[in-house]
């Protein structure tokens, strides 16, 4: 008897230490989460243990299968199903069911041909296992489309609101004021319906020489002879704006305009939520905001006589890794990278804006260097497939090129610095340097602006102020325009 207790009381104990992945057999599903994005869109279901996932690739129709091994159909995974929304570009619905015992098969129907990718991310921040499917498009979409598609909408307002005029007894409001020369405007305006959406890059626009003028009547010619020799003035266009010329930009040759590209980096986003205020406000939410206004400034903008566009590396709550977001603004030739984060500490104390450049010696401070390491984190807590990873962005080389870079990356950072210090409290009375991956592109002038310190909760109210975001917007175009007025863009192969 005595033994037979013995046992009984060394099974019950033995039962009493296993934990939960022992005594079960298969993964608990926590939740699931769709991000869809123009460049892609991501799946990711999270569990309390890795996931054995096989995946199925169909082509006819396009759809990906992925078969779930030692879970159960329940309710956390058919919420998925529900997700998928009418405006995602790449999915058109997600199947779910019990394919065999212990394995539930995921069925994602797209909407068009797919690359995709599946990889495993392991615990990182608030975050447990991850799987996670990218689907990303055949053909890739060219963020210069962006641009182009951008000012075809602002072309087709006028029309839109003509159309909409109730009747010709309605009162007439006053002529608008001529609108300044736009080249891309008229670059698109003057392309064939059928060519308008091939065009292949922005820039410097050539336009087509005027047409000739028609022969005029002898007593016209002899008129014309007589008068006096004046210098050449820009042709009007029919709508009262001037003709673009040739800038400051270096260009040769006909009539040209340079066309100011502002790349507009909205921190974080999708999976990765950047700091949370005490509040609850998230740094991803609020920087986007802010970005999205300081696009709209940008688009209306010119400095010199050149049109001012901004090209956003993400507008919408989605994930885009660190080294996408340098390798867009190098896509649309940006020259300018501006990105836009709002600071946090582990105490409440710190608070004011600051801004960063890129250092090739280390960081200028502890805190910079801190601040650099924080957000480098972000391909971590978003969740970058390693393998994709290409093994030169690894370890970026500082080159000459880097260093002229640098140099007018501070020159830019000293006048956004002033024009910031307008609106609140400055962290750092100077520009800060430290090694941010975001800002290793090295051929364009990039900087890293911390809005304010979300952390603190005076600052965190402030960062959800609409107000407050127009003044931070309305100070970064300050400072752009600011630069580009002392310092005009070199000349660019981006000619159509």
């Amino acid at each position: 008897m005595r033994r037979r207790s013995a046992l009984q009381w060394l099974g019950s104990s033995l039962v009493l230490t296993l934990g939960a992945p022992q005594l079960a057999w298969g993964a608990t599903i926590v939740a699931v989460r769709l991000w869809p994005a123009p460049d892609y869109t991501r799946l990711t279901i999270e569990s309390d243990a890795a996931l054995q996932a096989t995946p199925h690739f169909m082509t006819d129709p396009p759809r990906v299968a992925l078969d779930l091994e030692g879970i159960e159909l329940a309710p956390m995974v058919q919420q998925i199903t529900g997700k998928v929304r009418p405006d995602d570009p790449n999915v058109a619905a997600i199947r779910v069911a019990q394919h065999a015992p212990r394995v539930v098969r995921l069925v994602v129907d797209l909407k068009r041909p797919i690359n995709p990718q599946v990889f495993q991310l392991t615990p990182v921040a608030a975050f447990q296992h991850r799987l996670v499917l990218d689907l990303y498009p055949v053909q890739a979409r060219d963020p210069l489309d962006e641009l182009i598609a951008q000012r075809l909408r602002e072309l087709n307002e006028p029309a839109t609101a003509a159309a909409g005029a109730p009747n010709d007894s309605a009162p007439v409001p006053a002529p608008a004021a001529p609108s300044p020369p736009d080249p891309l405007g008229e670059l698109i305006a003057r392309l064939p319906d059928d060519q308008r959406a091939a065009a292949p890059s922005l820039g410097t626009i050539r336009l087509p020489p005027p047409p000739a003028a028609a022969t005029p009547d002898p007593p016209a010619q002899a008129q014309a002879n007589q008068a006096p020799t004046r210098p050449s003035t820009p042709t009007a266009t029919a709508s009262g704006a001037s003709r673009p010329r040739a800038g400051p930009s270096g260009s040769t040759g006909g009539r040209a305009d340079r066309l100011i590209v502002v790349a507009i980096d909205a921190g974080h986003g999708g999976e990765d939520p950047g700091a949370i205020g005490p509040g609850g406000t998230r740094e991803k939410d609020v920087v986007l905001s802010i970005a999205r206004k300081l696009r709209d400034r940008v688009n209306r903008t010119q400095v010199n006589g050149h049109t001012l566009r901004a090209f956003m590396t993400r507008d919408g709550d989605y994930f885009v890794p660190l080294r996408v977001r340098v390798q867009k603004a190098r896509r649309v030739q940006a020259d300018l990278f501006v990105s836009v984060h709002a600071d946090a500490f582990f105490t409440p104390r710190p608070r004011g804006s600051s801004v960063f450049a890129l250092s090739e010696r280390g960081a200028t401070s502890a805190a910079a260097q801190w601040m650099a390491n924080r957000e480098n984190a972000a391909d971590k807590v978003g969740g970058v497939n390693l393998r994709e990873q290409e093994t030169v962005l690894q370890r970026i080389m500082l080159d000459m090129s880097t260093t002229a870079q640098i140099n007018d990356s501070l020159r830019v950072g000293d006048v956004m610095l002033r024009e910031i210090g307008r609106v609140g409290r400055l962290h750092k009375p100077r520009v800060e340097q430290a090694g941010f991956a975001v800002l290793r592109a090295p051929d364009i002038p990039s900087l890293l602006i911390e809005t304010t310190f979300i952390s603190n909760p005076d600052e965190e109210r402030r960062l959800r102020d609409p107000r407050f975001q127009n003044q931070m917007a309305d100070a970064m175009l300050r400072g752009i325009v600011a630069y580009f007025e002392r310092n005009p863009p070199l000349a660019r192969r981006r000619e159509v």
